[in-house]
């Protein structure tokens, strides 16, 4: 019986059509030998061990009639039956391989990560913060204990590693020492707090943004070596209170929060010996560009000016807040020309 039609489909809907045939081959020629006058189960059993090519003995002498419908049934039902075991078998290699490969593609590609988030949590908070990330293209790794919404990470395409946060292999496995920042957004503060401790002794440099669903547990959070704590509870209060207040500037910033305005972008950079900031003042810094804004510089003290003067001079450590084209802030971020450095 040829079956090239079936290559066509897919290996599983090909397995469903063959075992189909398979149980029809059965009947038809179960019900065949009944029809030349043997019982049931012998119909059956006579039909069973031709089509398997077992072929133990006839269980009664057959005529013309029964010798030609005997051949008919094995052309057609052996094929059959083999043809059904060698999908069996490559349905289970290929699931077996195929997610063996998937595993073995998703882990070379976690261990290449550097200057990458890792986020620490897949739940409702968590599921925003991988959007936000993979819209603004930024490499990341997802860390999750629960399969099903690990299983639901990968969906999305994201790299997903399945296991505890807080445990320090799995953190290593993140390639958390060469990480750009951790984000622990687990449901739990008591998770975030240990994931906070472990992945601080891993990597004592690395910035770690924790969430905090109580605000008495932001000081513990702290404590615990996070470099920033949210409390979703003073945030949701405050933005409130905003956008009853000033809907606009909440509009605003929620504008400013998604990155990418048209060609602008928001971008921060801190003031170091490569790119030869230091010594110039806030009106120099933007002076060479054709479309940036200086929104804020935050001092290696830890404060914070808004809107500083042109005058303003930037000191090495600082950190740079600007609404920029992504020419002028490759512009900015590297090394000053002659001109701004005779401008000092």
């Amino acid at each position: 019986m040829r079956l090239d039609f079936l290559r066509a489909l897919p290996l599983s809907t090909r397995l469903r059509v063959a075992l189909s045939l398979v149980g029809a081959t059965i009947c038809w020629g179960t019900l065949g030998y009944m029809l030349f006058g043997l019982p049931l189960v012998d119909a059956l059993y006579q039909t069973v061990t031709t089509v398997t090519t077992v072929g133990f003995r006839e269980l009664k002498p057959f005529n013309t009639a029964e010798k030609v419908f005997t051949m008919v049934l094995i052309l057609t039902g052996v094929g059959t039956v083999l043809y059904t075991l060698t999908l069996v078998v490559q349905e289970s290699l290929e699931g077996d391989i195929g997610t063996r490969f998937y595993r073995r593609r998703r882990e070379m590609e976690i261990s290449r990560l550097r200057d990458h988030y890792v986020l620490c949590g897949f739940g409702r908070v968590g599921h925003e913060i991988a959007r936000e990330l993979y819209e603004r293209r930024q490499p990341f790794v997802v860390i999750e204990q629960s399969p099903e919404q690990a299983e639901v990470a990968r969906r999305f395409g994201y790299l997903v590693i399945e296991g505890d946060a807080s445990s320090e292999r799995v953190l290593v496995q993140a390639q958390i020492g060469t990480a750009r920042c951790l984000l622990a957004a687990s449901d739990s503060d008591s998770g975030n707090t240990y994931i906070t401790l472990t992945a601080r002794n891993v990597n004592p440099g690395l910035f770690i943004v924790a969430r905090a669903a109580l605000p008495h547990n932001e000081e513990k959070l702290r404590l615990a070596g996070a470099d920033r704590v949210l409390s979703l509870y003073s945030l949701g209060g405050r933005r409130m209170v905003l956008l009853a207040m000033q809907p606009l500037a909440a509009d605003f910033m929620d504008t400013l929060a998604t990155g990418r305005h048209g060609d602008l972008v928001l971008a921060e950079f801190e003031v170091n010996a490569e790119n030869e900031l230091a010594g110039q003042s806030a009106g120099q810094l933007v002076a060479g560009t054709a479309n940036a804004t200086l929104l804020g510089i935050r001092r290696r003290g830890g404060e914070l000016l808004v809107g500083p003067r042109e005058t303003e001079c930037l000191n090495e450590g600082d950190i740079v807040i600007v609404l920029a084209e992504e020419g002028d802030i490759a512009t900015l971020t590297t090394a000053s020309p002659p001109r701004a450095r005779a401008m000092r």
